[in-house]
């Protein structure tokens, strides 16, 4: 196995509209996050994912590039962005920047030309089809409702937009697309920064032809999430970008992949394929969902575990893990699988426990840090596009309870992470001096980085040793895996192994006490406990342990 910087890295992530805004507006700003890179530093991470940050007219949160060369005006400018990447580098964090390259923005240049005429030079950057007896070319349905065709009357055809409506996808079958998109990967390296995410990245090759999806029982339209992700030519346009633009720079990369399992991610991130480093998987995220994410289900541990595992086993030696629970997409993880209330610290400190004790890079999204919950808003408060043309199809088109939407909302919505960072108590947790783009969680005035740094039992402190530990324990970063106990419904454990050292990881999931017994066949002679999110008695036997309410543990044994 391949030792690099990005595998013993720790990312965090940042969302800048929600992070710190610096000029009163209301908006984060890129000023906002070079004010705070100081904390960052203490907290320890090494790496920074940064969301869109590019020219937008912001239909979707930045996801609407309108120019991939030039700063959005409420971020601020290129020469902000240029002194972000300076004084990032000096404090030795990487800046790994998103690629939004499956759509534009409707308002980038080529889009505007593509859909001035049939015969325009740029009519092919984009996926234009006739559509079928007034209806449209295919069944599919968007990711945020509705068709994913958009008649345009000027030509008299439809364009495919796998999400909003102002997010036409770009035709990755045209060679010209692609090496545009190969050039503004070289404008961004060649500026210093250390890497891409790449957005929806395994949805760029589409099924030829574009046939009809499967339509379920009650559905309004047919699925076309088989028919665009992991498409025939992905993986040809993945090792050609690699050729052309990646391996000549020392990069990391991560895609999001929606739906692949690790055989599928094997072939994007093996070290022999020369595609990515590592990708976003969502089985674990997708725990206790029903028809649609807003379909709330129980989960039971044993199927989260199996999922955990299934990816740090048959990863291990072909690829590498991405570890995350939360992003700028997802929940709250305290409140998605934790407690938020009576255990919210001790929820939080064994979930990062879990977490970064397993092999892979971890990623902490702004927040987390502090264990930062979900909020409860009602419908006028939101401002996420999914949230908004889910409830006017599902709740105004009377297939869905608008109780039971809003649990899903509450517990599932994307703006749960969109909130603003909570800073201090000040007015809208110091986050601005103006009205914030969206509403601060009213629970600032108790989690907020202030009284995180001066309580060292804090969210904040567990966190900055657990970034520690890895840097300081390769067994933490490189170790074999494997699962203990994979029946118990009520505790998760495993262990790492590194040549004649073992960590032994155990973690109770819920509020309950319950028993803990070490398997006979887990011999040692001597161990130590190297963090725990509860005092305990150095001297206590572990082979049989008392674990109190989402208690975490690990240990080193030799």
């Amino acid at each position: 196995m391949n030792k690099t910087w990005w595998k013993e890295g720790v990312v965090y992530q940042i969302y800048p509209r929600s992070f710190k805004d610096s000029n009163g507006d209301g908006i984060g700003d890129i000023r906002g996050v070079i004010e705070k890179l100081d904390y960052l530093k203490e907290l320890g991470i090494n790496i920074v994912w940064l969301n869109p940050v590019y020219k937008s007219p912001n239909d979707d949160n930045g996801y609407d590039i309108s120019d991939y060369r030039n700063i959005m005006d409420e971020f601020g400018t290129m020469e902000d962005f240029d002194e972000l990447l300076s004084e990032m580098h000096k404090r030795d964090i990487k800046l790994v920047m998103d690629l939004v390259v499956n759509h534009s923005s409707d308002e980038h240049k080529w889009f505007i030309e593509s859909r001035k005429s049939k015969d325009n030079p740029y009519r092919d950057y984009y996926i234009w089809r006739k559509g079928k007896d007034g209806n449209p070319p295919n069944n599919w349905g968007s990711f945020f409702s509705g068709s994913v065709w958009k008649y345009d009357e000027t030509t008299d055809e439809y364009f495919l937009h796998l999400f909003s409506k102002k997010q036409p996808d770009l035709n990755w079958e045209n060679e010209k697309v692609r090496e545009e998109v190969y050039d503004l990967m070289k404008f961004w390296f060649d500026k210093g920064i250390d890497g891409f995410r790449m957005d929806v990245i395994n949805l760029i090759s589409k099924a030829p032809g574009l046939p009809d999806g499967e339509k379920g029982e009650g559905q309004l339209y047919g699925n076309g999430f088989p028919l665009t992700a992991n498409g025939p030519r992905v993986h040809e346009y993945l090792q050609e970008m690699n050729k052309e633009v990646l391996s000549k720079y020392d990069i990391m990369t991560v895609g999001e992949t929606p739906g692949v399992t690790p055989e599928t991610a094997a072939l994007y991130v093996g070290e022999d394929r020369n595609e990515l480093n590592m990708v976003f998987q969502f089985e674990h995220m997708d725990v206790g969902t029903g028809t649609t994410k807003w379909d709330i289900r129980p989960w039971k541990l044993t199927d989260f575990k199996t999922i955990m595992s299934k990816w740090q086993e048959e990863l291990n030696g072909k690829g590498w893990n991405s570890l995350y629970l939360n992003n700028h997409d997802q929940p709250r993880p305290v409140s998605r699988f934790g407690n938020d209330k009576e255990y919210r610290v001790e929820s939080a400190k064994m979930l990062g426990t879990m977490l970064h004790m397993m092999q892979g890079t971890p990623y902490i999204y702004q927040g987390e840090e502090l264990g930062m919950t979900n909020v409860s808003f009602g419908m006028e408060d939101y401002k996420d596009l999914e949230i908004i043309n889910a409830y006017n199809e599902l709740v105004k088109g009377g297939f869905m309870n608008e109780q039971r939407f809003m649990e899903g909302v509450h517990l599932r919505g994307r703006d749960n992470a969109r909130t603003p960072m909570q800073w201090n108590d000040c007015a809208n947790a110091g986050f601005t001096t103006g009205t914030p783009w969206i509403r601060v969680n009213p629970n600032y005035v108790d989690i907020n980085v202030e009284k995180a740094l001066q309580d060292k039992n804090s969210v904040f402190y567990y966190y900055q040793k657990l970034i520690k530990l890895r840097k300081e324990n390769s067994i933490i970063v490189y170790g074999d895996y494997e699962e203990i106990l994979r029946d118990s419904e009520s505790i998760f454990s495993y262990i790492r192994t590194l040549g004649s050292e073992k960590l032994l990881v155990i973690l109770n999931f819920y509020e309950q006490e319950t028993e803990f017994i070490l398997p006979e066949n887990i011999k040692y002679g001597s161990r130590e406990l190297l963090i725990s999110n509860y005092a305990v008695d150095e001297n206590e036997d572990i082979k049989n342990i008392k674990l109190r309410p989402y208690e975490a543990r690990v240990y080193r044994l030799k």
